[in-house]
């Protein structure tokens, strides 16, 4: 019998998450079962238990993967938080990368992400699990405890006042970035019953760039 290598073993393992993935994109996460997976991919029950011992560990891989498609962490990096660049103007910068992070990735990995949020809530012992097993930052978390704290530093060398309690308004902030990006997934995503109603992802964050800079004490373009 020849010898099964590793590299075989990842791709085996990189089709199933893509097969769960796929199924994840036409269901929602919770409604999904290992059999949707096993049908997607094309194998046989024995054989996709030779490489996951349950659905929750594909789910887990899936949502590493998607991490890693979805990065913008390498671009936010990018940007110059010092002076004598203004903070105004990264802040600006940093809205526009997640705009359109945003509406590129509105009708797939934010969906998912949008049903894992609704699994946390239903199920957050099941959650807890997936979560355990992920690999690297996500995104959400490295604008939390890396970007928006430069961006106030930078504010307050520029000579600039927080208006505000600094703790209430990173709190008042996060909550405004998860809720545009509810927004923008109901919004694609599941028909509000409004016809008219537009997303636009990169108006609502320059918006959010705005409001950034009007709480750290600095002056918008208007």
């Amino acid at each position: 019998m020849p010898k099964v290598t590793q590299e075989y073993i990842d791709k085996k393992c990189e089709s199933i998450v893509d097969a769960a993935y796929r199924v994840c994109l036409r269901k929602p996460v919770q409604m999904v079962s290992i059999m949707d997976v096993i049908n997607e991919a094309g194998l046989s029950q024995g054989a996709i238990y030779r490489y996951y011992s349950n659905l929750d560990e594909i789910l887990s891989d899936m949502v590493t993967k998607m991490r890693r498609d979805y990065n913008i962490i390498d671009r936010l990096n990018e940007l110059t938080i010092e002076i004598p660049v203004p903070f105004e103007e990264v802040t600006y910068q940093v809205c526009e990368v997640l705009g359109e992070a945003t509406e590129t990735h509105l009708m797939d990995i934010q969906k998912i992400n949008f049903d894992l949020g609704v699994l946390a809530i239903n199920e957050p012992e099941r959650m807890a699990k997936i979560m355990k097993r992920l690999e690297g930052s996500g995104n959400n978390e490295f604008l939390a405890t890396v970007i928006m704290p430069r961006l106030a530093m930078a504010a307050v060398r520029q000579g600039c006042k927080m208006a505000g309690d600094p703790v209430e308004i990173g709190q008042y902030l996060g909550a405004a970035y998860t809720g545009i990006e509810k927004f923008c997934i109901l919004g694609a995503c599941y028909d509000p019953g409004n016809a008219d109603a537009k997303v636009e992802p990169r108006n609502l964050f320059r918006t959010y760039a705005k409001t950034i800079i009007m709480l750290f004490g600095g002056k918008t373009d208007e």
